[in-house]
């Protein structure tokens, strides 16, 4: 699958919530998350834009929790950041863990993060907030298949396209920190 995403950083999470009210927008997701990046020794995954994804998802809408497996892999970060995506649901973490382990991928970080997601017609607006040892400011991903509606999104919410990002959230903090 492949998705077009951008990201608008140093939000005020309170106005997004009134903007995606006020535009109907239906909340679908609540959660709590914990990110498990794998690569190899090397870090041949992430120099080579990718990675591999073990995510914990402590739904609080639905009282549950689930299991994904996860690689991601950049395609283009031109205009928007277009990734190829291929993910499981699995039976549990330690299941997803083994088979990066036997495949000599190494555990490289745990993040944890709240998400709070909303959908407008065919678009994921998702509100992230990550624990502030890894990314101080809160900010959203706007994710779509359709170009014309991401452009859409971005404008109901009170932005332009100057104001979004094709960045990776690594290069964020890394020019955030500067």
């Amino acid at each position: 699958m492949k998705e077009i995403e951008t990201k608008i950083t140093h939000i005020n999470i309170s106005e997004i919530r009134s903007k995606l009210k006020n535009i109907n927008a239906e909340k679908v997701k609540l959660e709590n998350q914990i990110n498990n990046l794998y690569d190899f020794p090397d870090n041949r995954l992430l120099k080579n834009k990718g990675y591999a994804r073990i995510r914990i998802v402590e739904d609080l809408l639905k009282s549950e929790t689930r299991y994904y497996m996860t690689t991601k892999k950049l395609i283009s970060q031109e205009k928007y950041k277009v990734m190829e995506e291929n993910e499981v649901i699995i039976s549990d973490a330690a299941a997803g863990s083994n088979i990066f382990l036997s495949l000599g991928l190494i555990l490289k970080s745990s993040i944890k993060k709240s998400r709070e997601s909303y959908r407008y017609k065919n678009t994921l607006i998702e509100i992230d907030i990550n624990d502030k040892s890894f990314c101080p400011f809160p900010y959203i991903e706007i994710e779509t298949d359709n170009e014309k509606e991401l452009e859409e999104v971005v404008n109901l919410l009170g932005y332009s396209m100057e104001d979004t990002t094709s960045k990776t959230i690594y290069q964020l903090i890394k020019e955030y920190s500067k």
